[in-house]
């Protein structure tokens, strides 16, 4: 038996912020939940690995498996309730148009602006990340802003009017 105290304390140190993450990514509680257990099992498996970067690992395995979630899902959830957000933004009418513009993204067009603007990734970062082209980010990102703008008009602050 392997000693997991150092998985314990990076769980401990780290899964608020994971959690916040995979929210933004899922935009769902349950599947953010989910999402990061998953990541986690997985790094847990891979400790003696991965130990000298695992949130770099954690990160990254959430990312594709949320999207080999959304290629796999054929059908609408519905959310049977909400608790607290992780991040609650200052204008809670603000926060809640934001948040039903990103569930009208796709869920790839919502990767990419969560990887850029919300774990502040670079271009090439991202692509790396999701393992597509530096262009492909940019246009995805190009679109999912466009899109915001339409579904949202009353955001165009936060999202820019050159985007």
């Amino acid at each position: 038996m392997t000693d997991r105290s150092g998985f314990d304390q990076f769980v401990r140190a780290r899964g608020p912020a994971l959690a916040r993450t995979a929210y933004l990514l899922t935009g769902d509680h349950h599947l953010a939940e989910d999402l990061v257990q998953a990541a986690l099992a997985k790094a847990a498996q891979h400790w003696e690995r991965i130990e000298t970067s695992p949130e770099a690992y954690v990160r990254r395995t959430m990312y594709h498996q949320n999207i080999s979630w959304w290629r796999r899902r054929r059908f609408t959830e519905t959310a049977l309730g909400s608790y607290d957000e992780p991040v609650a933004a200052a204008d809670p009418s603000l926060r809640l148009t934001l948040e039903q513009a990103l569930r009208r993204l796709t869920p790839r067009q919502r990767t990419v602006l969560v990887l850029r603007y919300f774990e502040d990734l670079t271009e090439v970062q991202t692509a790396a990340e999701l393992g597509i082209s530096s262009g492909a980010v940019k246009s995805m990102g190009r679109q999912a802003l466009r899109r915001l703008r339409d579904l949202a008009p009353e955001l165009a602050d936060l999202v820019g009017a050159d985007a």
